[in-house]
């Protein structure tokens, strides 16, 4: 760095002084905004959007779209997607819905028991409550894992704590395994569907989830309806489809799921699993696991439930028998547009899913209200004359709960073009009151930092940036911790794993993306359950529905913003910089694993370690294991040696340059991230495609950053670890030469 620095010492001391200029200019500047040069017309605009913000109709909006269960292909699913257009084109867009039809399996057969030593047929349903006033309507959707295979199965059951890798690990020591059994694992630490994924893997003929009392019950806090945490009857529905490999319609993998698309046979699916997969409540799983043989659970592996937890084998047999239905569903896209006054082939994509698993008034309404609002204001801003330079673009996807199918397939079919015209897409979801979360491209970072300042939390006056940071600094465990958190200047702009619709934009297609919602303070067990209702939201989310309008003048900001702005603000010095931490973490990963192998082989070679229970129950003796080789990253550090050049010359067109070379430059420069692609994708999951940012293959929902290297490194696959940085160094120069050649 410092050889790179002298060799170009006059340009970077002229940059310097440009940004030194910039830097005084903005402080001076009232509401300063990156990007514009006319900050008062942009900050007028954005106040006049601001006025027509209006809490009451986002109550009303949640209402609303709550008002009957909608997932994919119902009445209501339909109700509320026709209540989506009405509300669009009132505000003035042009709107229209794309239809794919889309394979959304729901239950016919569903039958848990217990016989044996224990007799216990499981309720398998949720009790309304006179609390709730939609806790007792038809067309409810019965609780159950989608995706889950069908089956007949009946097995001792083992009891495997979350059923994460480490947890078979843990049973490994005891001498237990899982082949041929039924397992039963809590919700939590891990994103449902890597449970029955590990027990597959480990030989398990099917698999149980339950939400333990002590994560999610009254160990948490008052149950439903009294406080918001889940009853003994409580069940989280939700999709297993592992999405690791590829979202979307599993049966057309890579091409949209028109009428006519080619299909692959669920069966055949590779994002599938074959064992069938059941959520039941703590109250349906109290007699299963009070049931339990052989050695008593590790002390991290209890729960709440009133005996001692046991790992099993299960004294009874367990009877799992489920049966689907397997039909292609209609799924409807919203799509709401305002044409570009001088770049109408620059797409600001905005989005929000409109599906849920029963009425879903916090996952998805309260975020699909809070675009709504969005939708309304900018609609204001239209009859005041004012019209975007870029065309926005507001979608409502559908069928987002069981495989974010309606905006991957909208992707799918629409590929091409979007590489070619989308800017951004911005994305939210569920909301409630508490603090600003944001994640996305980091090229964003500044942009987010900047906004979250001028955006006030309802409950405290100050800005969402100070109380985010505030937060933070609460949770650092040392004096030291909090003192940075709090004098941080920067919000921290999260990576992006999985979960939600922007995961095909971003990690498919290489189209810059953000997450941006409110949460923290609204806590409870609501999810995915028929208490996601508006009478739980108004209760325990956000009972003024105020952070539906603070989330509305968040993402409202970026999307008017980026709709308008003379230069797009995309800073690739940040991502520069938020790559080079990565690449710092894994030598350090590598490092410390190398030291720990040394260490536990050493203790191994002298017979120092200890069982964790007396070795006549089964636990093995520990092994030596591969040393750690030298791992070069040099690939990688030369790569973004690069890249810090190249964005370094991108800010000085930004600053110096003229309207003309201005427009050059934003005609460019949002296909950017887009180099960051791997052709060939990630390992064994090749619809994944960015080398920065991926789900973790473990982790689901969970982010890994440098995804192919980090988990080669976690997997101990040394060849792999050396292919892929080679592949990562590959995306990063790409970037860093369409970078220079602005």
């Amino acid at each position: 760095m410092k050889n790179l620095i002298l060799k170009n010492n006059i340009k970077t001391i002229s940059l310097c002084f440009i940004a030194l200029f910039i830097l005084i200019k903005n402080t001076s500047a009232q509401n300063a905004i990156l990007g514009f040069k006319n900050i008062e017309k942009q900050n007028k605009i954005e106040k006049d959007f601001d006025a027509q913000l209006n809490a009451a109709r986002v109550g009303q909006h949640i209402k609303l779209l709550s008002s009957v269960p909608h997932h994919v292909g119902s009445a209501g699913g339909k109700f509320v997607s026709d209540q989506i257009v009405k509300i669009f084109k009132e505000a003035g867009w042009d709107t229209k819905t794309e239809v794919y039809q889309l394979m959304f399996p729901t239950p016919i057969t569903r039958v848990l028991e217990m016989s044996g030593a224990t007799n216990y047929k499981a309720k398998l349903k949720e009790t309304p409550l006179k609390e709730d006033a939609t806790s007792n309507q038809a067309d409810q959707l019965p609780t159950y894992n989608c995706w889950s295979a069908d089956g007949d199965v009946t097995a001792n059951l083992v009891f495997v704590n979350y059923g994460l890798p480490e947890d078979y690990e843990t049973l490994a020591k005891y001498g237990i395994d899982v082949k041929g059994k039924i397992v039963i694992a809590k919700y939590g630490r891990s994103w449902r569907g890597i449970k029955p994924k590990v027990a597959q893997e480990h030989g398990a003929i099917g698999c149980l989830i339950y939400s333990d009392p002590m994560d999610d019950g009254y160990g948490a806090g008052d149950e439903y309806p009294i406080g918001s945490f889940k009853n003994d009857q409580t069940v989280q529905r939700g999709s297993i489809m592992d999405m690791v490999i590829y979202p979307g319609d599993p049966t057309t993998p890579n091409i949209a799921s028109t009428a006519n698309a080619a299909r692959v046979d669920h069966n055949d699916a590779v994002n599938l699993l074959k064992i069938p997969v059941l959520p039941i409540s703590y109250g349906d799983a109290a007699p299963l696991l009070k049931d339990m043989d052989g050695p008593v659970a590790p002390r991290n592996w209890g729960g709440g439930l009133p005996f001692t937890y046991h790992i099993g084998p299960s004294k009874s047999k367990v009877h799992l028998k489920l049966a689907f239905d397997w039909k292609l569903r209609p799924g409807i896209n919203v799509i709401a547009t305002i044409k570009g006054s001088e770049f109408p082939d620059q797409w600001v994509i905005r989005g929000n899913h409109h599906d849920a698993w029963v009425n879903g008034a916090a996952d998805p309404i309260s975020g699909m209200a809070a675009e709504l609002e969005e939708a309304i204001a900018i609609g204001g801003l239209l009859k005041q004359g004012w019209r975007p330079k870029r065309t926005l673009v507001y979608c409502a996807w559908d069928a987002e709960e069981p495989g974010l199918m309606g905006s991957t397939e909208w992707v799918e079919d629409h590929a091409a073009e979007l590489q070619a015209k989308a800017v951004a897409y911005i994305n939210s979801d569920g909301n409630e009151r508490g603090f600003l979360g944001a994640e996305g491209s980091h090229a964003f970072a500044p942009m987010i930092t900047e906004i979250s300042k001028t955006v006030m939390d309802p409950q405290t006056g100050v800005s969402v940036f100070e109380r985010s940071k505030a937060q933070r600094a609460t949770q650092e465990s040392t004096s030291a911790a909090k003192k940075e958190a709090y004098a941080s200047t920067s919000y921290p702009l999260g990576a992006m794993g999985s979960g939600s619709d922007y995961s095909s934009f971003i990690q498919h297609l290489g189209i810059p993306s953000l997450n941006i919602g409110y949460g923290g303070e609204g806590s409870g067990g609501e999810y995915h359950s028929i208490y996601d209702s508006y009478d739980m939201y108004r209760r325990f989310k956000d009972p003024t529905f105020i952070y539906g309008v603070t989330l509305a003048q968040t993402a409202g900001r970026v999307a008017l913003r980026l709709a308008d702005a003379d230069a797009l603000p995309f800073d690739y010095t940040v991502l520069h910089k938020t790559i080079k931490g990565y690449l710092n973490e894994l030598i350090n990963n590598v490092d410390q694993l190398r030291e720990t192998t040394l260490i536990e082989n050493e203790l191994v070679n002298k017979k120092a370690y200890a069982y964790a229970a007396d070795p006549a129950e089964g636990l093995t003796t520990p092994k030596l294991t591969a040393e750690v080789p030298y791992i070069d990253f040099s690939a990688i550090l030369n790569a973004l040696a690069k890249l810090e050049k190249a964005a370094a010359h991108v800010e000085e067109i930004k600053a110096t340059g003229n309207t003309a070379q201005l427009a050059t430059l934003n005609s460019k420069i949002y296909t950017a991230e887009q180099k960051l692609l791997s052709e060939t994708g990630l390992p064994r999951r090749p619809w994944f495609k960015h080398t920065i940012y991926a789900p973790g293959f473990y982790t689901g929902y969970g982010v890994k950053t440098v995804p192919g290297v980090r988990e080669a490194i976690e997997q101990k696959n040394w060849p792999e670890a050396k292919e892929q940085i080679i592949e990562t160094a590959k995306a990063i120069e790409k970037l860093s030469m369409f970078l220079d050649a602005l």
